[in-house]
């Protein structure tokens, strides 16, 4: 007699009615993240989808069309709060489980579920569906997490992150409209890093300045956005370049989102917000140390990412950054406005 696995547990096997997605970075990394969770969602039409997250990303997750509820205490530290955490993993009985952080907390949760695992996608060897490339260290986050569905059976098309359903899931409210902070006609995010990181992290606030007068100039207006580590490069831009709307820390998450999907372009560091425009749709220019060690993680998008890279990003000219608004057609989007 030749014993066969149940279906059920055949290799490739994803069918589940309940499904638990884990992602544990941060807003950029989320975003990604969120590219992973719609295929996920398009495979198990009609399972209920929890993901289990933390509370910096949890307001975006509960917006999200992909998941039916969120869990958002995702990262306990308390040796009792893991251990609860995990009875409660095993208690709500999940088919299937798609790790997208793949890190060693997450690798623990699997072990915690031993000896019965649910079926489980990710970075884990003795997983139902282990990815275990040794190449993934070195893949962009959205490749590695391609490779990894592909692995399950869930299609090897590439993601790209999208942030179109927000609009519609807030009923397009007046507070995500360009009107709502005084912006008139085309405009151009700029998205700097704070005045501490490093030359070779950050274009410097100078430039930022010239270009805004630059962009101006040409009936565009300048939008700064940016968080507390930001004000004094959006206070200086704002004070040489009176046309530019200063919004560091004004907009929320939501309002950011909006706020590029109706860019004309977003030029800036690689900051969290460089990931949220390009997911939301701008065109992006991006400032890239070629100095930087680890896995590539440029940000992502629909309408296109331009990487301006350098040792020191510092160097790279004012110049060659108006050159390509000028050949992306930004400023004859003000001249036919």
């Amino acid at each position: 007699m030749i014993w066969r696995k149940p279906a059920a547990e055949a290799e490739g096997d994803t069918s589940a009615k309940r499904v638990l997605v884990i992602q544990l970075g941060g807003i950029s990394t989320f975003i990604q993240a969120l590219a992973a969770a719609k295929r996920i969602r398009e495979e198990h039409v009609g399972a209920r989808i929890t993901l289990l997250t933390t509370e910096v990303t949890k307001e975006l997750a509960e917006k999200a069309p992909y998941f039916d509820s969120v869990e958002a205490d995702g990262k306990p530290t308390e040796p009792q709060a893991i251990t609860n955490l995990i009875k409660r993993l095993r208690a709500a009985k999940y088919d299937m489980v798609y790790d997208l952080e793949g890190s060693s907390r997450t690798n623990n949760y699997f072990q915690g579920l031993r000896p019965w695992p649910p079926k489980w996608s990710g970075p884990i060897a003795g997983a139902s569906h282990a990815f275990l490339d040794p190449d993934r260290v070195h893949m962009h986050p959205l490749d590695r997490m391609s490779a990894q569905l592909a692995k399950a059976g869930l299609g090897d098309a590439p993601l790209m992150p999208e942030l179109t359903w927000l609009r519609s899931t807030m009923r397009d409210a007046p507070r995500l409209l360009p009107d709502y902070f005084g912006i008139r006609g085309p405009y151009v995010l700029l998205l700097p890093r704070g005045s501490d990181a490093e030359a070779n992290r950050r274009w410097p606030e100078n430039k930022y300045v010239e270009l805004a007068q630059r962009i101006a100039g040409n009936g565009v207006t300048p939008v700064v956005l940016g968080a507390s580590e930001e004000r004094p490069i959006g206070a200086a831009i704002a004070k040489a370049e009176p046309r530019a709307k200063n919004l560091v820390t004004r907009p929320d998450l939501f309002q950011c989102i909006a706020l590029a999907e109706r860019a004309s372009f977003a030029v800036g560091d690689d900051v969290e917000l460089m990931h949220v425009a390009a997911a939301a749709g701008a065109p992006c220019l991006v400032f890239l140390s070629s100095s930087t060690k680890g896995p590539p993680a440029a940000p992502r998008g629909r309408s296109g990412v331009v990487e301006f890279t350098a040792a020191v990003i510092a160097d790279l000219p004012v110049d060659q950054v108006d050159r390509q608004l000028k050949n992306c057609g930004v400023y004859r989007q003000a001249a036919t406005a």
